[in-house]
């Protein structure tokens, strides 16, 4: 065998052994190399809601976590805790602020008394809109800009949050006997929260603002005498019928409402930027998934409720509504005057639903006329 034919036969089982100890390399990089890198980017968040753990509004915190954690593929986990289970409701966006807690569920009206403009991104007068049009107004009528800056540079909260999840229409609440007239609530003891808190007392009501998970056991002991909650699901599983059968539907001292989520900015700003992606979409899909969930299971308890734990439903009476309009008039005035910067969100709202809620009333057809037709029920 020649000497150039044995040089080249060492140089082919030289390259094949090196290519074989690559392949073994990266094997082992595969094997274990990808499972440590998966590891060292994972991050857990720590959130609390501001609900009980049995009130559903808990499991749309719930139902929010869930999409990131799958979303994120393991990435981000948020670890969600009920109401009190770290900080009293209350309490919530300032354990954010501080970073006590990574993050957390609930609504802005309850940080109103920090600052009232806080109130109106969910439960204010909402010049007619419902909550699907208030939240077109955050994503592209200016609120979600309004929003920040009152975070952020007027409020100088650490804090990131993310308006989503649109409610309907609040009941007047529940009663120990059928509200008649606006004279009905002079001196009542009555829990409410934000705005609507100025909208009561101006309606002569003596109100009291509790978290959720106090205001039955209040009732119960007579602290209060009539309240307000949210809606059919919560009011029943936080116990409502045990306490009272009368409940008064459609009410303008809370036409709507929306979801608050917070994270703490600093946690936030650190996550990469598909995170930050995933959290944002993930909210805007938990305000469909909710919204649709809420109309099952809502009509649900609303029948069950009547059949089954003798609640009886009225309406509200029109003079009872033209009184809140009236009042929401005078508080709105006065909190204006009083926070330039409250004024300048409501006029961007009424600005924005001057247009969208024509919009609505020209072209959404009325469904009581289906409603007959179809069902041949009268309205509550």
């Amino acid at each position: 065998m020649s000497n150039e034919k044995t040089k080249k036969q060492k140089s082919v089982a030289s390259r094949r052994k090196f290519l074989a100890g690559a392949a073994a390399s990266a094997a082992g990089a595969a094997t274990l190399g990808f499972p440590m890198i998966n590891a060292s980017a994972a991050t857990t968040m720590r959130f609390q809601s501001t609900w009980p753990t049995k009130d559903i509004f808990h499991e749309y915190a719930l139902d929010f976590a869930k999409k990131v954690n799958e979303m994120s593929g393991g990435k981000l986990k948020i670890d969600v805790l009920p109401a009190g289970a770290v900080v009293k409701a209350f309490d919530l966006i300032d354990a954010v602020n501080k970073g006590t807690l990574d993050g957390g569920h609930g609504v802005s009206a309850y940080w109103y008394g920090k600052n009232s403009a806080y109130s109106l991104f969910g439960t204010g007068p909402s010049f007619g809109m419902d909550a699907n049009a208030l939240l077109a107004w955050v994503e592209y009528g200016g609120g979600k800009e309004l929003y920040q800056e009152l975070q952020h540079q007027i409020m100088k909260f650490d804090v990131q949050g993310f308006l989503y999840g649109p409610m309907p229409t609040q009941p007047l609440g529940w009663f120990k006997k059928q509200v008649k007239s606006p004279a009905d609530l002079k001196n009542l003891k009555y829990r409410t929260v934000g705005l609507s808190v100025d909208v009561f007392k101006e309606l002569g009501a003596s109100v009291v603002a509790l978290p959720g998970g106090e205001i039955v056991p209040a009732l119960d002991r007579g602290v209060i005498e009539a309240a307000e909650f949210n809606n059919a699901s919560s009011d029943r599983l936080l116990g409502f019928p045990d306490v009272s059968k009368i409940c008064m539907l459609q009410s303008y001292h809370q036409p709507l409402e929306i979801f608050e989520i917070l994270f703490n900015k600093k946690k936030y700003d650190a996550l990469p930027t598909e995170l930050k992606a995933i959290i944002r979409y993930a909210a805007q899909a938990s305000s469909a998934d909710m919204s649709w969930k809420a109309i099952d299971r809502y009509s649900q308890d609303y029948v069950e409720m009547q059949t089954k734990q003798g609640v009886k439903f009225f309406k509200t009476p029109e003079s009872i509504l033209k009184a809140q309009l009236a009042a929401w008039d005078k508080v709105v005035a006065a909190k204006s005057k009083d926070n330039a910067f409250f004024g300048k969100v409501l006029a961007s709202q009424k600005k924005f639903a001057e247009r969208a809620v024509k919009w609505a009333q020209d072209t959404i057809v009325n469904p009581d006329l289906a409603a007959a037709h179809y069902f041949g029920k009268k309205k509550a």
